[in-house]
């Protein structure tokens, strides 16, 4: 008999009838709730070994659970949901996402915060679910409409939108203009965003309505995230030089450090850097993390000046990253851009001459070209002439740079990469001697995975230890091969 604990919360208005029919939306969300009270430090009324619901169920579990979820919805806020989905797998559980959609969109009687969540979750789905083809061309109304369809059913997308949706469309328009992260700064975007859906009132639920929203939203994220990138790159590339130059500290009073910063906390401040999404933002906390962003690039760029008149050599000139405003520039003509699949512009003539750092730069700059794989499935990079298959949750490492374990993962992949190049490069050259370095990284980090896989055992964090087990796995697979050569 399946048992649960016993909590003091009012059941819900609806019928017993009712709950059983929407148990299949129940089971579907219910991983999701469950994983929030988790991180959250809330109860959760299901015993540990009965989580795995029923199809099936009888009353007092199909009461208890829904009376638990009604609760859930009222004490958690929208960027606490945000950050569970966008930090960890349970972001690529298509069902799970479209059961909380609808779960939300049923509610008779909806608060400001149970609009937020249909506003965050259906750009969620849109991301998950939107084929490669559309993921980065501009897309249209039409394209939102198909790949919502099975959570918004089919909808007529209307020839000309409602006078009160105008701002949003001459948003996206603008958008396709921006060549810098300054640029976008300078609008006051996000809040027109909030204030149309504000003015909107029960409006916003019309179908139409939510397939504006969802291209509104899809559109200035993606936008802010590939500017955003633009300048992490630049930041990195331009760290790069100054190592190269023997510089070891720069002045990084702009960015609130101090004027002898070592070069080796800035990188870890560059790799470390998390998006604005995950906290409850507002366009003033979205500006202020991209503006502290900003002055980093410009502290890194000012060393880069100075270090110039030192040499006599213009180190700014010689970067191999374009400026913001080509950079920029590409990410607004996505079309154009390369799938890791097919590999990409960065790819190395000499991957045995890829250090650590390089070889990540290559790997991140091939990921935010191109979306992720859908769901599970894997997705690939290139290295040289080698190719790496990378997993969700190691893509997701690079892209959301927000997990726990993101960068644990991201040298996993980083080493593997290294070692897949140099026996690719070994195998068609057979000159091996290059490998040393490739070997002895990859063997650094075997271990140091392996004791992060012992933390998050002991941490029962089960998601990170399997998905750290099974990238050292690979990374010894790897290694195991190249030791062949």
């Amino acid at each position: 008999m399946r048992s649960f604990l016993s909590l003091n919360l009012s059941a819900p208005p609806r019928t017993e009838a009712t709950g059983h029919a929407h148990w299949p939306e129940t089971r579907a969300a219910f991983p999701i709730y469950a994983a929030l009270a988790k991180q959250l430090g809330m109860e959760i009324p299901v015993a540990p070994e009965d989580r795995d619901l029923p199809e099936k169920a009888a009353g007092d579990l199909v009461r208890q659970v829904d009376t638990w979820l009604t609760s859930m919805d009222s004490r958690v806020a929208v960027h606490e949901l945000r950050r569970l989905l966008q930090t960890t797998t349970l972001s690529s559980n298509e069902t799970g996402l479209a059961a909380l959609i609808q779960r939300h969109l049923r509610k008779l009687s909806k608060t400001t915060v149970d609009r937020d969540k249909i506003d965050f979750l259906l750009v969620q789905y849109f991301a998950l679910c939107a084929p490669a083809k559309i993921y980065h061309k501009q897309i249209e109304m039409e394209d939102a409409a198909e790949v919502m369809k099975a959570v918004l059913g089919t909808v007529d997308v209307p020839s000309s939108l409602p006078a009160w949706c105008e701002p949003l469309e001459s948003i996206i328009v603008t958008l396709r203009e921006f060549r810098s992260l300054r640029e976008i700064l300078q609008t006051n975007f996000i809040e027109q965003g909030r204030n149309v859906k504000e003015a909107a009132g029960s409006m916003f639920y019309e179908p139409s309505s939510l397939l504006t929203f969802v291209r509104f939203n899809f559109l200035l994220r993606r936008t802010l995230i590939e500017l955003m990138h633009a300048d992490l790159i630049g930041i990195r590339s331009g760290l790069g030089l100054l190592d190269s130059v023997g510089v070891q500290v720069i002045d990084c009073q702009k960015f609130g450090l101090s004027a002898a910063e070592p070069i080796a906390e800035i990188r870890k401040i560059a790799n470390q850097w998390k998006q604005p999404f995950q906290q409850d933002y507002t366009e003033r906390t979205v500006n202020d993390t991209f503006e502290r962003l900003l002055n980093l690039r410009g502290d890194v760029e000012q060393a880069l000046e100075a270090n110039s008149l030192k040499s006599g050599v213009s180190l700014l000139a010689t970067k191999q990253l374009p400026p913001q405003a080509e950079t920029s520039a590409a990410a607004s003509e996505p079309a154009k851009r390369v799938s890791p699949v097919t590999g990409s512009s960065s790819e190395v003539e000499n991957p045995e001459a890829l250090d650590f750092e390089s070889c990540l730069e290559q790997i991140w700059e091939q990921l935010i070209a191109a979306p992720p794989s859908r769901g599970r499935s894997m997705t690939t990079i290139k290295v040289g002439t080698a190719r790496v298959l990378l997993s969700s949750w190691e893509v997701s490492a690079f892209v959301s740079e927000d997990s726990p374990a993101a960068e644990d993962l991201r040298r996993a992949v980083v080493a593997r990469a290294l070692v897949t190049a140099a026996t690719e490069s070994a195998n068609a050259t057979g000159d091996a001697s290059n490998m040393n370095p490739a070997l002895s990284i990859a063997r650094i980090e075997v271990s140091r995975l392996q004791e992060r896989v012992d933390v998050a055992k002991q941490a029962k964090d089960t998601e990170a230890a399997v998905n750290l087990g099974i990238s050292t796995k690979r990374l010894l697979s790897a290694l195991d091969e190249a030791e062949r050569v």
